[in-house]
């Protein structure tokens, strides 16, 4: 918040500019009362990339589909835990969108990142975790974890076996963390296509899009109107759900 205030009140010569992860830049607004407005204050250039979400257990756990985990949590309401970087990021809220669109009762369990919401998982701390598929990968490889879901909106060629949220039968489900590039308001045309072009030639280079693959960021490279839309469908859908589950900032 404080970095995102600072280029808000930047000068809009195109120097300045911020790098945003889509949760926190259109969730903290909504929860708060910032100074600046994440759909006003600034002009979208690019959407870089987006880093596959997995909703997964323990390989010791009973659960082995997502069906499972929910049929269980609809059984024993409150008692089965869910943990994740939180509160207040996209992992919290796709949690929340989860239960919504199940009907399920279960209990986040915020963590200061996906390291240890993991860790913890591993530990057997909680039932299960939403977290980065680069964090996860590891531990699913070693068969220490089961993948029993991916929040992409497509399965992932590392996981072809792991059926998506969507197909487990919740449309519409997209519980990934994506990063793009904005800039203070009334930043010039010119420059803003400056950016622009920079940014698209940066992710089109084989080498630059093998080193994003490499460690779980897949490049996207919408840029303009069309990453504005995206960032305004994002701060809308997230909106419904905090209301729905009367979300609050602590």
């Amino acid at each position: 918040m404080i970095a995102t205030d600072a280029v808000s009140r930047a000068s809009p010569d195109g120097n300045t500019i911020l790098l945003v992860g889509n949760g926190s830049f259109v969730i903290n607004p909504q929860v708060r009362k910032l100074a600046y407005d994440p759909l006003t204050s600034f002009e979208p250039i690019c959407h870089l990339w987006r880093s596959p979400t997995v909703i997964g257990v323990n390989s010791t756990s009973p659960y082995r589909t997502l069906a499972d985990l929910l049929t269980a949590a609809r059984t024993r309401p409150g008692e089965l835990t869910v943990g994740a970087s939180g509160p207040l990021t996209a992992f919290h809220i796709g949690i929340e969108q989860l239960k919504q669109a199940a009907n399920v009762e279960m209990t986040f369990v915020p963590y200061g990142g996906t390291v240890p919401a993991v860790n913890a998982l591993l530990g057997e701390h909680v039932t299960s975790a939403m977290g980065d598929y680069s964090i996860f990968d590891e531990y699913l490889k070693a068969g220490k974890l089961r993948a029993l879901a991916v929040a992409s909106p497509t399965r992932l060629e590392s996981l072809p076996e792991v059926p998506t949220v969507v197909e487990s039968g919740f449309e519409g489900y997209d519980a990934d963390s994506t990063y793009g590039v904005v800039v203070p308001s009334k930043t010039a045309k010119e420059k803003i296509a400056e950016l622009m072009n920079w940014i698209t030639d940066a992710l089109h280079d084989p080498e630059i899009r093998s080193k994003l693959v490499a460690v779980g960021l897949y490049p996207l490279g919408e840029c303009g109107t069309e990453y504005g839309a995206f960032v305004r469908n994002q701060y809308e859908k997230y909106g419904r759900i905090i209301r729905s589950a009367n979300i609050k900032a602590e």
